[in-house]
């Protein structure tokens, strides 16, 4: 494997989850949070992905057994390599960043599909983590990422929130690969109440300015 590009402390990453656009709250609260950091923060760069528009590699039968083949040395094919390849050019993306802003809702009690599909192809022994004795060791240290949550229900007491995992995945995958300084926004609960959900939204967005300014 190739050497990840390296960090730029200076660049907060942003990825939008939300296929929702416009009627995305969770995007919406994260253009509070982005307007709020580049005023605080005029020096740095903002870089958006928007995960709906992104081309993820296929983790299929042939992406893996390049994986392992390049990883052990063993002879590959260049179909195989530029399969790595476009896994790689996905890893150098996220890793260049020093920030991490994720705007994500709430499906079936989890993320977005096409947003695990992009965990699943950046989570590689070698680049967000690696092996060692004593178990797992995230490479990404240094690094800080702030998530905002929408979801239609409250899910932050029991009995209702074993059924959260939406934020117990995020913060165990950001753990994982090293980003120990992780902070939440959660916008919920949506769809209880008219009421109820102006009121979650206008508490998330003030949280995310309060947030952005710190970040």
């Amino acid at each position: 494997m190739k050497g990840a590009v390296p960090m730029n402390k200076d660049t907060l990453l942003y990825i939008e989850c939300s296929p929702r656009k416009k009627r995305s709250v969770s995007k919406k609260i994260a253009e509070i949070f982005l307007q709020a950091y580049q005023k605080k923060h005029p020096e740095s760069l903002i870089h958006k992905i928007d995960i709906w528009d992104l081309k993820l590699p296929e983790y299929d039968e042939t992406t893996v057994d390049a994986k392992f083949k390049i990883m052990s040395g063993s002879e590959f094919s260049m179909e195989e390599k530029s399969r790595w390849q476009a896994v790689e050019a996905v890893f150098d993306d996220f890793h260049n960043a020093g920030k991490y802003l994720f705007s994500i809702p709430m499906w079936n009690f989890s993320i977005p599909y096409k947003l695990k599909h992009y965990i699943d192809v950046i989570t590689q022994p070698g680049m967000t983590f690696r092996t060692t004795p004593g178990g797992y060791e995230g490479l990404l240290s240094g690094r800080k990422a702030a998530v905002i949550y929408a979801s239609g229900g409250r899910y932050d007491s029991a009995p209702l929130n074993a059924y959260d995992m939406q934020t117990a995945y995020m913060e165990l995958w950001l753990k994982f690969i090293g980003i120990e300084s992780v902070s939440s926004i959660h916008a919920a609960p949506l769809t209880w109440s008219p009421a109820e959900k102006d009121e979650a939204i206008e508490n998330a967005m003030r949280e995310a300015a309060s947030l952005a300014e710190k970040f």
